[in-house]
This record gives C-alpha cells, structure tokens and sequence, in this order.
C-alpha cells in the first residue's frame, strides 16, 4: 500500500510494562524519495572530503555515543527489553568500533602501488561507490547500525537507514549523535518506511549498494530484488550456532559458559550459542551443570540490577518462539526447563532447556530467537562435529575442550560457519571478521573487511617514461 494517498502511523511498545512509547509518521513516497537525493547530494561532498578529516568525525562519533550512553542505553531498553547493563556494553562495544574504523581505515583504504610487467606503475585507489541501503533489526539497536554504517562512512559513503520499527527511536537519536559529533546532515538518513516503500529504495539509481540483518528468507527476498539491479549486497541472516562440549572439556566452565552463550540479550541474538551438542560420555553430567545454571536466570524488569534476563521484544516473537517450542515438543522434543508461557505484564518467557533433540524438530533445524536451549547427544567428537555442520546455517559456534590445539584445529579445518569461539562466548570484536555462510549469509563486517565491501577498487596505469 503507498503511503502517497494516505499517510499510515505506527506505535511502538515497551515491552516489558506494555505501555505505549511514541507514534510515529511513515514517510509518503515523494519524502523517500527526496530524502534519497539529500543523501545522494551529500555524499557527492563527503566523497571528497580527505579521509583523515573523515576519520576525526567517526572517532567524535564514538566520543558522542559515550557522552550520550545513559539517554541511549534507557531507549534501548524501553523499546526492545534488553538489560539495561547490556545497553551499556552495546555502547561501548559501538565507541570500540569507531575507534577502530577512523585508525585502521587509514591503512585500509590507502593507495597501494605495484610494478607493471612493462616496467610501468599500478596504483590501486579505493573509492566510494555512493549511497548504500542498509536494512536493520532491532535486537542490537545502535550496533547493528553502527557495524555498516560506520565503515561506509569512512569509505566515503553516503548512509540510508530503515531501522526496525519497534527501535524507531534509536535510530532517530543515532541521527542526532552522528550530526552532533560533526558529520554533514543528510549523509545519515533515516528512512521511516514501509515494505513495498523499502523495494522502491532498493531499485532506486541513487543507491548503489544494499545491507541486510535479518532472517534468511528475508535475505533470500532483499538479493534477488538487489541482483535484479545489479546492485552488491551484504547479508548477515539467522542462525543456530552449535556449541560442542567434547569429552576432555571442563564441564564446570562450559556449562556456566554455555548459560552466559544462550540467555545474552534475552536470547536475541543471531550469534548467540543455541545447540549444545554433548559427547555421550560426558552428556549427564554437562546437562545437569547446564540445567543448575539456567535454573539462576530469573526474568524481570530490564532497569532491575537482580534481573538475569528481560522480555523478548514484542508479543509476536514470544507467540513464535513458544509453537516452536511445543512443535518440537510434538515430534519428540522434552523439556526438561522452562517452555510454559507466564501470566502477567510483559513478554517474557522464562529460560527453557529441550532434551532429545532430534532432526525434523524446529529446536534441531530452525532458528529459535529467544531463551530456548537445545541439548543434542553426540556418541563422541567426531559426531559432534557432523552434527555441528547438519546445519542450513553457518554464522558461529564454540568449541569446548582442554587440548586447545585440538580445538583450533577443528575450528579451522572442519567448522563450517564464520566464526569460533574456543573455551568461550563472545559477540562481536572490532578488530575481527564478523559474518557467516550457507543461509546465515555472505560478505564481511569488522575487521577492516567492512571497509572494502562497498568500495571501487580502482586500477590506474601509469606507462614506464620513455
């Protein structure tokens, strides 16, 4: 439905009260559009800007992002229910990101020179390639934002935002932040837009580029309307990370480990440990540590210091997230903690533990986004492998073992996801590549590699003097 005839409103929920926050106006389509051209004029400037200058506005971000940390955090936490403590390390983390992108973009995004087989000279220059689109949920909202936005900036590209509609507030304010901390206005855009609208930036000419967070049949819908252009996309889409506990592992530690892995940010949270795939011989006694400590995770008010864990976003993820539950449940799945839906304000749903989980079930195939653990019996290492990669997905996963060489060994030769984690759990790092394969996804954020995947690496030949 176009919002050109008639402008269509949307409220967003605090999750854990139920309460209404603020109201909001899509744009009509003819304000998209305009809005698309500041950002497209802007950025015609901001290409030519030289990248040391760029660098100081990024880094200002993040001192911005600091100075504003108790009114960001508080949003945060009022539109999609995360602990409010972990509000404050999504900042963090997001300050540690720009920190890293306006030192290490300087060395990334540099010339390089190399000899010509004729004795002439190459240079390679890596420029902009214009505005890029960027689609984003709302379970992260300021770093899912920050990880694209950030890098392109520093490249020298222009920034399109269609944020979650429930995070509409957070993307409003990272506006504000950006501009307060010196960068030219209309270069960040917020685009408070509708499905059918958000097809029509995709196919506008302005945009040069287009990146998804999300699931993977979104995923599967952004590229191919994104190839029927020819524009590049960048995908980072669901997962079910699986965490192997092998038979030489420190239970102690991988269970609580593993506690800390599944319930982080409710449970919301694409690279978020979420299959425990346990050697037969040491199953009883990781299931019973794991159970102990999920048994600790207490729901409550996100603003609380005792809560452990706070609602899930919205009322309809909760509805998704319990039929998986009771479907897995119906094809053999049991629980051994949590799954029943709790009585009262909010939409929380308690920590949950499925055992017997098998193939054909949601909790062994599907994506569960909240506090739903999956514990699968492995007869020995090797089979817990396999079963790691009988996955559709490939974002992240763990291994748990006290022969760390092993570990390392079977992270690189035979994990097929993008990311490992040894003996731990973590979320993002800037200085290291984040993404996945198969249906989590392609393409790479962090690290440095975010900064050349919307770029024009450039070839100049210079003939040898004569």
């Amino acid at each position: 439905m176009s919002t050109t005839d008639k402008q269509k409103e949307f409220t967003t929920i605090n999750p854990t009260s139920e309460e209404e926050i603020k109201t909001y106006t899509y744009m009509t389509d003819e304000e998209a559009e305009n809005a698309v051209k500041k950002c497209h004029e802007a950025y015609l400037k901001w290409r030519h800007t030289p990248i040391e200058e760029r660098a100081e506005i990024i880094k200002a971000i993040g001192e911005e992002l600091v100075s504003q940390k108790d009114k960001f955090a508080t949003l945060m936490t009022d539109e999609m229910g995360k602990l409010l403590r972990q509000s404050h390390q999504e900042i963090e983390l997001c300050k540690g990101i720009c920190d890293f992108t306006a030192t290490e973009g300087l060395n990334v995004l540099k010339n390089e020179e190399r000899e010509l087989p004729d004795g002439g000279k190459g240079i390679i220059t890596y420029s902009p390639i214009g505005v890029i689109y960027g689609i984003q949920p709302w379970n992260f909202p300021a770093y899912q934002v920050i990880r694209y936005s950030i890098a392109n900036l520093m490249a020298g590209n222009g920034i399109l935002l269609k944020h979650a509609k429930n995070v509409t507030g957070s993307a409003l304010l990272l506006k504000e932040i950006y501009e307060k901390a010196g960068l030219p206005k209309d270069l960040f855009t917020v685009l408070i837009i509708d499905h059918d609208q958000s097809d029509t930036i995709i196919e506008n000419e302005l945009v040069r580029g287009v990146t998804l967070t999300g699931s993977s049949e979104a995923g599967k819908i952004i590229a191919k309307k994104a190839g029927g252009v020819l524009k590049k996309t960048v995908l980072e889409l669901g997962s079910n990370d699986a965490y192997l506990i092998l038979e030489d592992a420190d239970i102690a530690m991988a269970a609580k480990t593993c506690v800390q892995g599944r319930v982080y940010n409710n449970g919301e949270t694409c690279v978020s440990a979420k299959r425990f795939i346990v050697t037969e011989k040491v199953y009883d006694e990781f299931k019973s540590a794991f159970v102990e400590g999920m048994k600790t995770i207490v729901t409550g008010d996100p603003k609380e210091k005792s809560s452990k864990m706070g609602p899930l976003a919205r009322k309809d993820l909760r509805e998704k997230l319990h039929d998986q539950v009771e479907k897995s449940v119906q094809k053999g799945a049991k629980i051994i903690l949590g799954g029943t839906l709790p009585n009262g304000k909010g939409y929380f749903y308690p920590a949950t533990i499925l055992d017997n989980v098998q193939p054909g079930q949601p909790a062994y195939d599907d994506e569960l986004f909240g506090p739903v653990a999956s514990l699968i019996k492995a007869k020995d290492d090797e089979d817990a492998m396999r079963i790691a990669n009988d996955s559709k997905f490939g974002l992240g996963g763990g291994i748990f073992s006290n022969d760390q060489d092993k570990a390392i060994q079977l992270a690189q030769n035979h994990f097929d996801t993008g990311m490992v984690n040894i003996n731990s759990f973590g979320l993002a790092r800037p200085n290291m590549p984040f993404g996945g394969v198969k249906n989590s996804g392609y393409g790479r954020e962090h690290g440095g590699f975010g900064l050349r995947e919307f770029i024009n690496a450039k070839s100049i030949f210079v003939p040898k003097k004569k």
